[in-house]
């Protein structure tokens, strides 16, 4: 069989296990389509980088092929919907990724960090100042309160007078922009006792 005979033959089978699905959406006739398609989605999404999300992309399509087939108006498109669908998914994938940022967790800031970064002035208290010129002064204070004095957001935002959301945000803000200072102290940490090592 030649390689347009095959491509024929898929085409002719697709087509088939299409239409029966779209008579009759049941789990037969959705499995028959996700057998077809789904390996399909896999390699959509794996050619355009997503290696890792690639089988977790093509599953959430073909729900909602499932889900939504009857709003499908023409059925000579469906394999352009499907794919529609997956451009979409692939999408808000990525839209999600730009607006995951690096936060840091000043609890989880390692005791070393301190020592090795400044010797001489060595004190937590003394580093989370140094730290602290990084920041509006509504975010330190609202980290200080949050970190050193140890309030909770709803004592905060009594205190400061403004919504919860607002000083969930301040930190959030506050460690944002804190991030790449402890990371790259960190590394400096760590070169240091590999050095001493």
């Amino acid at each position: 069989m030649t390689n347009e005979a095959i491509a024929t033959k898929r085409l002719l089978d697709e087509g088939a296990v299409t239409e029966r699905f779209l008579n009759g959406p049941c789990e037969e006739s959705f499995d028959d389509l996700f057998k077809i398609f789904s390996p399909q989605l896999v390699a959509f999404f794996r050619v355009r980088g997503c290696i890792l999300m690639a089988e977790d992309l093509a599953q959430e399509v073909m729900l909602t092929v499932y889900r939504k087939a009857e709003q499908i108006r023409d059925r000579a498109s469906f394999r352009a919907w499907i794919f529609k669908i997956a451009r979409n998914a692939l999408c808000r994938h990525y839209g999600k990724q730009n607006r995951e940022v690096e936060t840091v967790d000043l609890a989880d800031v390692p005791d070393r960090l301190v020592a090795a970064t400044n010797k001489s002035a060595g004190t937590p208290a003394f580093e989370f100042h140094h730290w602290m010129a990084f920041l509006d002064s509504r975010e330190s204070e609202t980290l200080t309160l949050r970190f050193i004095e140890e309030w909770e957001y709803h004592e905060i935002a009594a205190a400061q007078d403004i919504p919860i959301g607002t000083v969930q945000w301040r930190v959030f803000s506050a460690k944002k922009k804190l991030a790449p200072y402890l990371k790259r102290a960190e590394g400096t940490v760590n070169h240091i006792a590999r050095q001493a090592a």
